[in-house]
C-alpha cells in the first residue's frame, strides 16, 4: 500500500522533469537556428561592403578618364579656336580683294542690271494687272453715277438685318435674315408673298446648323455664305435645298475689328457683283482701313487681296459693283447716308472722295447694303425697313 502511494507521488514530478528538459532542448534548438541568420547575415553584409568598395573603384576609374577626356576636349577646343581665327582672318582678305576688284569694273554693266530689274518689274507688274483682268471680266465697263429714288418695300425686324435676292437664279425668291445673330432664314415666293401682312405665315423657315453674326451675308447661286457666330474669321457655305453645310474657309486676317465703325456688329462684309463673291473687312495693321479680298465661291478660297486706302471710321456699310468698291458714311447720330470712298481694284478710278452720292430722301442709318447684279439695284436694311434704290450708272472713261 505505501509502495502504491510513493508510485503515484513519483510519477508527476518524472513528467514535469520529462517536460521541462523537453523546453530546453526546444529553446536550445532556436537558438542554434537565430545563431544561423546571424552568421548568414553578417556574409551578406560582408559581400555587399565589398561589392560597394569595388563600385566605388569602379567610380573613381570612370571619373580619372572622364576627366581625360575634358582635357583632351579643352585642347582641341583651343585648336579649332585658332583655325577659325585663321579662316576669318583669310576671308576678310579675301573680301577686301573682291571689294577692290569690284570697285574698278565698269559701273556700265550695274547700270545695265538695275534697268533689267526694272524692266522685269514691270513686266511682271504688266502681267499681274494682265491676270487681275482676265480673273475680274473686263468687260465690266459702267460706273456708279448716283443714287436715283428709292422705296420703303417693307418694315419688319429689329435694327439690324439683311434682305436680299438671289442673282446667280432664275427665280424670284426673297430672303429676309432678321437680327445680327440668328439661324433661321425665311424664304418667300416673291416680293409681292413678302409684301403681305401675314407674309411669316407664307415663309419657308429654312434652319441653320450654326448661326450667323452680323448683316454682312449673301445668297448666291442657291448657297447662303455667312460669317459663322463665335468664330473669328470663318466664313461658311451652306446649302439652301439641301439645309446642309456645303463648304468653309477662314478669311485670313478678318474678326478682330469692326468692319465699319458705325455698324460693330458686322466684322465680315460678304458681298456680290459681276465679277462674283467678294469679302470686306478691317485690319489694324492698315490703320482700321477696309482689306478687299475676293473669293473663289466654288473652291472656297482667296484669289487675291486689296489693301484699300478707305477707312471704316464713320463708315456704317459698302458694297461692290463692277469691281469698285463703294463705302457708305454716315453720323454717329444717323444722320444723311453717303458714298464717300470709291476704289475700283482694277485701277480704272483712283480712290476718292465723293460727296455727290447721297441716298435720296432719307435721314438715318443702315445696317445692311446690298449691290444685285442682275437687277442693278440696292437692297438696303434701314432701322427695320427693307429698302430698294435704284442706281444711275455711266459709262467708264
Amino acid at each position: 500500500m505505501v509502495a502504491l502511494q510513493v508510485h503515484f507521488l513519483l510519477v508527476p514530478s518524472l513528467m514535469s522533469i520529462l517536460g521541462a528538459a523537453q523546453y530546453v532542448m526546444q529553446d536550445a534548438a532556436l537558438l542554434s537556428y537565430i545563431d544561423q541568420r546571424f552568421l548568414s547575415l553578417e556574409r551578406r553584409l560582408e559581400k555587399c561592403s565589398q561589392d560597394l568598395l569595388e563600385y566605388v573603384d569602379e567610380f573613381r576609374e570612370l571619373s580619372k578618364a572622364a576627366l581625360a577626356r575634358l582635357a583632351r576636349l579643352s585642347t582641341d577646343k583651343a585648336e579649332l579656336k585658332e583655325d577659325v581665327e585663321n579662316l576669318l582672318t583669310r576671308v576678310e582678305r579675301a573680301q577686301r580683294d573682291i571689294d577692290y576688284f569690284g570697285s574698278i569694273t565698269d559701273s556700265n554693266a550695274c547700270v545695265e542690271v538695275h534697268e533689267d530689274l526694272l524692266k522685269q518689274q514691270l513686266l511682271e507688274e504688266a502681267e499681274e494687272k494682265k491676270r487681275l483682268k482676265l480673273m475680274l471680266n473686263a468687260s465690266c465697263d459702267h460706273m456708279l453715277a448716283g443714287i436715283r429714288s428709292l422705296k420703303v418695300v417693307k418694315k419688319t425686324g429689329g435694327k439690324h438685318g439683311s434682305w436680299m435676292k438671289d442673282p446667280g437664279k432664275k427665280h424670284a425668291k426673297i430672303y429676309l435674315l432678321s437680327g445680327s445673330v440668328n439661324n433661321v432664314v425665311l424664304e418667300f415666293a416673291n416680293i409681292m408673298a413678302f409684301m403681305e401682312n401675314n407674309q411669316t405665315l407664307k415663309a419657308r423657315r429654312v434652319p441653320l446648323p450654326v448661326p450667323w453674326e452680323g448683316t454682312g451675308h449673301v445668297i448666291y447661286q442657291g448657297f447662303l455664305f455667312y460669317h459663322r457666330h463665335g468664330s473669328l474669321n470663318e466664313i461658311v457655305k451652306f446649302h439652301l435645298q439641301r439645309r446642309s453645310v456645303a463648304d468653309q474657309m477662314l478669311l485670313p486676317g478678318a474678326g478682330r475689328v469692326p468692319a465699319y465703325q458705325l455698324s460693330p456688329q458686322t466684322k465680315i462684309d460678304l458681298a456680290l457683283d459681276e465679277q462674283g463673291l467678294w469679302a470686306l473687312h478691317a485690319e489694324p495693321e492698315t490703320g482700321g482701313n477696309i482689306v478687299l479680298t475676293k473669293i473663289n465661291p466654288v473652291a472656297m478660297a482667296v484669289e487675291h487681296s486689296w489693301d484699300t486706302p478707305c477707312s471704316s471710321r464713320d463708315a456704317e456699310a459698302a458694297f461692290m459693283a463692277c469691281n469698285t468698291l463703294h463705302v457708305v458714311y454716315n453720323s454717329p447720330s444717323g444722320g444723311s447716308s453717303r458714298i464717300q470712298c470709291v476704289y475700283d481694284v482694277l485701277g480704272a478710278l483712283n480712290a476718292h472722295t465723293n460727296p455727290g452720292l447721297h441716298f435720296p430722301k432719307r435721314q438715318g442709318g443702315h445696317s445692311s447694303v446690298h449691290y444685285n447684279p442682275k437687277e442693278k439695284q440696292l437692297f438696303a436694311w434701314g432701322d427695320g425697313s427693307q429698302i430698294i434704290y435704284k442706281l444711275h450708272t455711266e459709262k467708264k472713261v
